[in-house]
């Protein structure tokens, strides 16, 4: 498989793995609706019943009417038979109306608690999966599974049903004819199951494939005006039919198997059809079996064609939704972040505290060093501490590390003195709130975007936010703050997203605010304003801020210098301008070297 997919174990190829145990895991969703499930399944065996009673019905015509040459007494089975005819239709129409609705309640379910989960795992799981593996379990395999429990479930119950009855009925008409005509059954069971297990596999295949040309089709659309502003389309375009190519590979591999399994599926009984009709003939010319019989026993076997031609269909759609069921579980199995005990006690007013702290990624190497090693910092309550290092020093990981997407590997954090792992995660982020350097906007208006926030602000919070972020111009949207925003907000510009971001952050006052580098897109003159309107929400919170301009460490009371994972000095600008070599670098975008090479030339 490629780079692109998913690196999940896939269930499909471990010899352990049963189609039947994936899924029976279904029944937890399936239980409320276990009633309609039934009543569907009896009115299918019922209505596929109805096909068995016409072979009797035809062999009584042939035995009696016929034989007699009495016209007369067509009339009484030709209206049986056009009774049967309207009960099958009509009782396969209840099927699907008994099973729609309580279905598609079952895939609303199952589609609620994907998303749910997604919301509650760990960054670190979204950093390894592909968006469009994420999207493939939760469309595609959610219609699968929920036409599997509609069709194939119910026909695997049916169709064995009428099997055994139509056997049964076979041997009851002339035991000789029924042996010839079941003599496949045991190869057809050997066949199966040898289908099965390898069918699982390219099933998997073909899904995890779907799932990475997903993840190509909305990088692309995302990705459009870059693809576009440098000529990339065509690779693109190479990269998507080369993902396109090894799906249909695959599928025309599921397809081959699937028509060697059809071929000997319907060839072996058809094959015995023939032998039993040969031997019948002869039986009914040695006066061992009547005409209406024989026409009764062909009927019956032919009438059992459809539940052992769908064999092949049913068995393949089934390890379908058995991979699939692989996939949602997959996602559903994999463990959440811990939460502790939830500790009282009353706030110290101590700020924001690291003590100790270290991190590094679940997927670094193991061999590499930690990206943060002992982090000492103490931000004051009601102080504004601005962050600043060379690229690649973490600083957007370390703050990262407040609101818990992801969790220090060492050390401990405290917001007034309670260990932020001991708090729920709903009050943790109610109490810290974050504005990225990469502003992300849903499909929604600027009015959802900005209170999601805090949802319960008022109209004057709102408007107060919008002017703090200089974001007025939403005034002069077409629905002014009732206006959509479109996808990733790619209808606006890199600074009134950005200037968007930093309202949402602030329209709820909150008592902890972390900024990540919030000002970088916006033009001089909008960054002025809003460093002067900011200063006074960073005065009611305790602000972390990444900086990477003097303009923006102005706003801050002290400034923490992160290099090499450890905090290198904190002190004022003005201090550390005058006593730290690489925060005077940082700030002039010169060297040391550089400042030395000046000063020798200069002496």
């Amino acid at each position: 498989m490629d780079e692109n997919t998913t690196p999940a174990p896939s269930p499909a190829t471990e010899p352990t793995r049963s189609t039947v145990r994936s899924l029976l895991r279904l029944r937890t969703y399936a239980r409320p609706i276990r009633w309609y499930l039934a009543g569907s399944i009896l009115a299918a065996l019922i209505a596929s019943s109805t096909v068995l009673v016409v072979p009797l019905v035809l062999g009584r015509i042939v035995d009696g009417p016929i034989a007699h040459h009495d016209l007369g007494g067509l009339w009484a089975p030709t209206g049986l038979l056009l009774l049967l005819g309207l009960a099958e239709a009509g009782l396969f129409g209840l099927r699907r109306v008994l099973i729609a609705r309580p279905l598609s309640r079952v895939e609303a379910a199952m589609r609620d608690d994907l998303y749910a989960k997604l919301q509650r795992l760990p960054v670190a799981f979204h950093d390894r999966w592909p968006s469009g593996q994420l999207l493939s379990r939760a469309t595609s395999d959610m219609y699968t599974l929920r036409l599997f429990l509609a069709f194939p479930l119910v026909f695997l119950i049916v169709n064995t049903l009428v099997f055994l009855a139509g056997s049964t009925l076979m041997f009851a008409l002339d035991w000789r004819l029924g042996l010839i005509a079941l003599l496949p059954t045991g190869p057809l069971i050997v066949l199966c199951h040898y289908f099965e297990s390898r069918y699982s596999t390219a099933a998997r295949l073909a899904q995890d494939r779907n799932g990475d040309l997903a993840t190509v089709l909305e990088e692309s659309v995302l990705g459009i005006r870059i693809l576009k502003s440098f000529g990339r389309h065509r690779t693109m375009a190479q990269r998507f039919r080369e993902q396109a190519g090894g799906l249909r590979s695959v599928e025309l591999h599921k397809a081959r198997m699937l028509a060697n399994l059809w071929a000997v599926i319907v060839g072996l009984p058809e094959a015995a059809l023939g032998c039993s009709l040969a031997a019948g003939v002869t039986l009914v010319a040695h006066d061992e079996l009547s005409a209406g019989n024989l026409v009764a026993f062909l009927s019956t076997a032919l009438a059992l064609r459809w539940p052992v031609e769908s064999l092949g269909w049913l068995l393949a759609y089934s390890n379908e939704a058995g991979t699939a069921a692989d996939r949602y579980f997959e996602v559903m199995d994999t463990p959440e972040e811990p939460e502790l005990a939830v500790e009282q006690t009353v706030p110290t007013g101590d700020g924001i505290r690291f003590s100790k702290v270290t991190f590094r990624y679940p997927d670094a190497p193991a061999d590499s060093p930690d990206l943060l090693r002992g982090i000492d910092l103490h931000i004051r309550s009601g102080e504004t501490m601005a962050l600043v290092g060379a690229t690649g020093s973490g600083k957007t990981t370390l703050t990262a590390l407040l609101p818990r997407l992801y969790d220090a590997t060492g050390g401990t954090i405290t917001l007034d003195g309670q260990d932020i792992r001991r708090l729920p995660r709903p009050r943790l982020r109610e109490l810290v709130a974050v504005a990225f350097e990469e502003p992300t906007l849903f499909s929604a208006s600027v009015r959802e975007n900005v209170l999601m926030g805090a949802p319960d602000a008022p109209p004057e919070a709102l408007e107060r936010a919008l002017a703090t972020a200089q974001a007025g111009f939403v005034h002069q949207l077409p629905q002014g703050v009732d206006t959509e925003v479109g996808e990733q907000g790619l209808s606006l510009s890199g600074g009134q997203r950005q200037r968007l971001a930093l309202a949402r952050a602030v329209v709820g006052d909150p008592r902890f605010l972390v900024l990540d580098d919030p000002l970088s897109a916006l033009d001089v003159h909008t960054e002025a304003l809003v460093e002067q309107a900011l200063r006074e929400v960073l005065a009611g919170s305790t602000a972390l801020v990444v900086a990477h301009r003097p303009s923006t460490v102005l706003l801050a009371d002290r400034v923490a210098v992160l290099a090499d994972g450890r905090i290198l000095a904190v002190g004022t600008h003005q201090e550390l301008l005058d006593s730290c070599p690489a925060y005077r670098e940082l700030m002039s975008g010169r060297s040391a070297l550089e400042e030395s090479l000046e000063g020798s030339v200069a002496r």
